[in-house]
């Protein structure tokens, strides 16, 4: 009953009423990723491509999609990433959202959400004026 009650009142919370209808009309599931967003594609859109969705595992945020699944979904290239073998350079880090708003956001020092102090001026700025 919950669910029900978020799908109908929220569009925030994984996905409306609406999206559940179609998605079950003409979806057909693609993938999953490692953040258990599930992405599906069918129907046409109005350029003529094929249509791509994803409804998100919890609240709905566009920066929770990982590369790969970016790509995909904005028709950049063909292949889901299930369809292809791809293998991440032992230099990239695991995609993470965008945590600007959380606990984890990056805050630097003077910043008023830490108890550091801002780091003294030097003096080394000369301000422009008109005319000089």
């Amino acid at each position: 009953m919950k669910t029900f009650l978020l799908q109908f009142f929220t569009w925030w919370n994984s996905q409306t009423l609406g999206t559940r209808f179609h998605t079950w009309r003409h979806g057909k599931q693609v993938g999953q990723d490692e953040a258990g967003n599930v992405y599906y594609e069918g129907g046409v859109d109005s350029e003529g491509r094929t249509r791509r969705w994803v409804i998100y595992r919890d609240y709905s945020e566009a920066s929770a999609i990982p590369p790969g699944w970016h790509g995909w979904i904005h028709h950049r290239v063909d292949t889901a990433p299930p369809s292809e073998d791809y293998r991440p350079r032992e230099w990239q880090k695991p995609h993470q959202p965008n945590l600007t708003g959380s606990a984890a956001a990056y805050r630097p020092k003077g910043s008023v959400l830490t108890n550091q102090h801002r780091p003294q001026v030097t003096g080394d700025y000369d301000a422009w004026t008109p005319g000089s």
